[in-house]
């Protein structure tokens, strides 16, 4: 397609973002509409593996993350007393590192910045009010009041996606797993120097994930009930309680925790839409269409797959429906393995029962995923 598009982005999230750089270096006239204040990024760090790496290299902030983070080549799998059981070095999609660690609020800056560079603008606290798609385009107001016409709506939105809701109803909501991830950030100990997953039993998981030079984040997944949600002045002794078992790096990551606030809990969901992913001329990529457990740490490097592949569609393709047809059946396959198999590991590692196609999925496992997602997407 050679006729510059305008394309209206709805979510200033990693993956929202780095489809406006891709979009916006292409010659696209590009706005994200980001309903925060501020890219402030919610969270503690991020993993990028391989394949995200390789994103960002093609949109030209590689060396940007890799300053801002914490590069690593092996994974380091300790029973809960803390002694190695194996070190898996982990597999490269070029000469980018095999990982980088890095915090979600300097990963949103990078993006951010490469953002506005490119020529994209970003409009923050805002949110779209009505939409109305006519098959070759779509008027939208915004919760500002100011009203566009736009070539492309993409919604980058999230788990939570107002756009999937206007699409579908209520047809494709988050299910909950039941599970909880757990976060805090502590100062980096100098042998962590790539992820490091205690495992043993199947009450708990914790992983520790260096994020910069200073720091790294302490994970840790549990069973939680619907209803569970942490005392906001003790946050950080139930994390603790939940972490009895664990000794060596585990427990000298916790004696740092001394603030509730610090703590960041989430509860781990799960969407799939099972219909097209666009309608007209609206699409939802990332977490709104094929949020995943986080057992492959492959979340966001799905939303940055997402982002990239939909502007190389958009270029190779006569139109915009073809773009977005021939998108989806590419990302579709990747996204949904990377789905059913973080589940079947969630499952796994905590105990719970577990079909004979997930079954199948677990043959493969997280070094045989790592050696299937580095290839090329």
């Amino acid at each position: 397609m050679t006729t510059p598009l305008r394309v209206l982005v709805h979510g200033g999230g990693i993956g929202g973002l780095t489809l406006a750089v891709a979009l916006a270096r292409r010659g696209h006239t590009v706005e994200v509409a980001e309903v925060r204040d501020e890219l402030d990024a919610l969270g503690v760090g991020i993993i990028q593996p391989s394949n995200a790496l390789h994103v960002m290299r093609e949109i030209g902030v590689l060396d940007a993350c890799v300053a801002a983070g914490f590069a690593w080549e092996v994974l380091t799998i300790c029973d809960p007393a803390g002694a190695t059981l194996a070190r898996i070095p982990q597999p490269r999609m070029d000469d980018a590192p095999s990982n980088n660690g890095i915090p979600r609020p300097a990963l949103a800056e990078v993006l951010g910045e490469a953002a506005r560079a490119a020529g994209a603008a970003i409009r923050f606290g805002t949110t779209i009010t009505e939409l109305a798609d006519d098959g070759s385009g779509a008027e939208v107001t915004l919760s500002d009041g100011s009203s566009a016409r736009w070539d492309l709506v993409v919604g980058f939105d999230g788990i939570g996606s107002p756009l999937r809701t206007r699409l579908y109803g209520d047809r494709f909501t988050p299910e909950y797993t039941g599970f909880a991830n757990w976060r805090v950030t502590v100062p980096r100990q100098p042998e962590v120097r790539g992820v490091v997953m205690s495992t043993g039993n199947q009450t708990a998981k914790a992983l520790l994930t260096p994020i910069t030079d200073e720091l790294m984040y302490l994970g840790a997944v549990f069973a939680e009930e619907p209803g569970f949600r942490p005392d906001p002045e003790r946050a950080h002794e139930q994390l603790a309680e939940r972490l009895t078992a664990f000794g060596g790096p585990v427990a000298e990551a916790l004696s740092h925790v001394k603030d509730p606030d610090a703590v960041v809990h989430s509860r781990i969901s799960q969407v799939t839409v099972e219909e097209p992913w666009h309608v007209g001329r609206v699409v939802l990529a990332g977490d709104a269409v094929h949020a995943s457990t986080p057992h492959l740490a492959q979340g966001a490097a799905m939303a940055v797959e997402d982002a990239l592949v939909l502007a190389r569609s958009l270029d190779t393709e006569h139109d915009v429906a073809a773009a977005l047809a021939a998108w989806e059946a590419r990302r579709r396959p990747r996204a949904v393995f990377v789905q059913n198999l973080s589940r079947a590991i969630l499952k796994e590692e905590m105990g719970a029962a577990t079909t004979p196609e997930e079954d199948e999925l677990l043959e493969i496992g997280i070094p045989g995923a790592a050696h299937v997602l580095v290839k090329p997407y």
